[in-house]
């Protein structure tokens, strides 16, 4: 997975994007959260390899964890091994915490893992969002609109 060397090259790291959020849902706000990862499971995120895009984010006991999010096994580290699927906890403050189980459990709204990066500290974090599912005519409508500004685009270049 290439990355595109910009101004946030040198801020952080994005080890792990979930492209398909903004299709699949309308997002709302979204938090920061550090992840509770092992040794070896920083490293595998260091090299890339994790996928988010089948993962969210569930409120149990008082706590956030991320479910089903894919951090590959590293290779080097044999038996110390972590389990690739396991759930991780999220690091959030109550407030937030509260804020999203109470989003989830009232309003029916997802916890949708954006992207997993590394901070100027070397931190692994994860931007997380509450949203909500779109209906199909959403989706459609996305695309309708994608398309359209592709071929504003278009338009403006060839006149010009």
């Amino acid at each position: 997975m290439g990355f595109m060397a910009g101004k946030d090259e040198r801020r952080y790291k994005t080890a792990a994007e979930n492209r398909k959020a903004r299709f699949n849902y309308l997002i709302g706000e979204t938090f920061e959260a550090g992840i509770v990862l092992t040794g070896s499971e920083v490293k595998s995120l260091r090299g890339g390899k994790a996928t988010i895009a089948e993962s969210y984010a569930d409120a149990k006991d008082g706590e956030i964890w991320l479910i089903n999010s894919n951090i590959p096994e590293y290779v080097q580290a044999h038996r110390e091994n972590h389990a690739p699927k396991r759930p991780r906890k999220l690091l959030l403050h109550q407030r937030q915490i509260n804020k999203l189980a109470g989003a989830v459990e009232r309003e029916g709204m997802t916890i949708v893992p954006l992207k997993v990066y590394f901070n100027e500290r070397g931190r692994a974090k994860i931007e997380i969002a509450l949203a909500k599912g779109k209906k199909l005519h959403d989706k459609r409508e996305t695309l309708k609109e994608r398309s359209w500004s592709r071929e504003k685009g278009r338009l403006m270049r060839d006149k010009g």
